[in-house]
């Protein structure tokens, strides 16, 4: 007799009319853009906030001691980082903490650092805080990508430069970087009296059998220079609860934070916050060893897809994320005007390339944290857009 998974990936949710903004589109369109997945959450996390709604009483909530050994425990036991109690602080969010660092770190006309192709808030958080984009373009050969260290030298030893927001692992390339990688980084940061602002929130979903680096682990140097933002929110699926983390070992620094986030009032958590991060680090690890499972299935069905019907578009390979980067520079369109195209011709919604930075223009980005007939839809609707596309453009 087949043994029946414990946890079912498989079940498509209908989460049309529930406020969603990734399924606040025509009834036609399959939305595979933004980065939620449209699994539900760990029924270990479900249970702990049944629990805590069950009391019916939601004033203004502490963070409890519980909330920093789960931390604690999860980064110690999965990623080698001894983090203290003292050295880390609730937020609101990982976005949110990423603006009201810059603001607190970078006087406006001041230069941030970021890695090209990369998440495009990182623009908007830069630019609404007055301050100047500087992109240290990603190199990319082969169907791989490596860091320029000549240009980042460059970038970050100019006088106006002030932080560098580092994307750890990468989205949208799904890369993880190495330790040696990151101390590179760590030491220029160093030389140039540059603060390396962290995004870690995709830092569990890893390939089974691999594991990501933190930023703060991979040297003392690292460690000294750097404000780290992590949360349960991407790995988990609890992005609308804002709940996060930040974790600051240089006492310098970390009195800097934590004025920033205590003046931009971000720094208290909700009745719901707390607790699912406890329930997410203390009883959620076997859900998620068979959410990365699932997740690397999805990839490969990507991969064997594309490779047998749509030989012209590659997957770059990805050792984390659960966003896969499509190479479409064979085509006779941008990424722009071919995610534009599939979603009128197919309604197949993607995320052009393009709005991730330069290095980007001939990409998409494909969400696959979906069921497995959902994703396999999403290829087919792929298919069809391309064909039509080569077509209409070579008649």
């Amino acid at each position: 007799m087949t043994r029946q998974p414990k946890y079912d990936f498989d079940t498509t949710i209908d989460r049309r009319n529930t406020d969603s903004v990734k399924w606040n589109v025509a009834e036609n369109v399959l939305p595979m853009w933004v980065a939620d997945m449209d699994f539900r959450t760990a029924p270990e996390i479900l249970d702990a906030l049944k629990s805590r709604m069950s009391h019916g009483v939601f004033g203004y909530a502490d963070v409890p001691d519980a909330w920093y050994n789960a931390y604690i425990n999860w980064w110690e036991k999965r990623h080698g980082l001894k983090m203290e109690k003292e050295n880390l602080t609730f937020s609101a969010g990982v976005m949110p903490s990423v603006f009201s660092v810059i603001k607190r770190f970078a006087a406006p006309g001041e230069n941030i650092v970021i890695q090209s192709p990369v998440y495009n808030n990182f623009y908007n958080c830069i630019e609404n805080s007055g301050c100047n984009v500087v992109e240290n373009q990603l190199l990319y050969k082969d169907g791989a990508y490596s860091i320029d260290f000549t240009d980042l030298e460059q970038k970050l030893s100019n006088s106006q430069a002030n932080a560098m927001i580092l994307c750890n692992p990468h989205n949208p390339i799904g890369k993880i970087w190495s330790a040696e990688d990151l101390a590179k980084i760590g030491e220029l940061a160093k030389k140039y009296n540059v603060t390396v602002i962290s995004d870690e929130i995709h830092c569990d979903i890893t390939e089974p059998g691999e594991s990501y680096v933190p930023f703060a682990a991979a040297s003392e140097t690292c460690r000294k220079v750097s404000v780290t933002c992590i949360a349960p929110t991407k790995t988990f699926n609890l992005a609308g609860l804002h709940t996060s983390a930040v974790y600051v070992a240089n006492p310098v620094l970390r009195r800097k934070v934590r004025h920033a986030l205590y003046t931009d009032k971000i720094a208290a958590p909700n009745s719901f916050a707390t607790v699912a991060a406890e329930a997410a680090f203390n009883r959620g690890g076997e859900w998620l060893e068979s959410l990365r499972e699932y997740l690397w299935e999805n990839r490969k069905l990507v991969e064997d897809f594309l490779a047998k019907e749509l030989p012209e578009i590659k997957a770059v390979k990805g050792d984390a994320t659960y966003l896969v980067w499509l190479d479409i520079s064979a085509l006779p369109e941008t990424g722009r005007n071919a995610a534009a195209y599939l979603r009128r011709k197919t309604g197949l919604f993607l995320i052009g390339g393009d709005a991730y930075g330069t290095g980007g223009e001939h990409f998409l980005r494909m969400n696959i944290a979906c069921p497995r007939s959902v994703c396999l839809d999403g290829l087919k609707r792929l298919k069809q857009g391309v064909k039509s596309l080569e077509t209409e453009k070579i008649g």
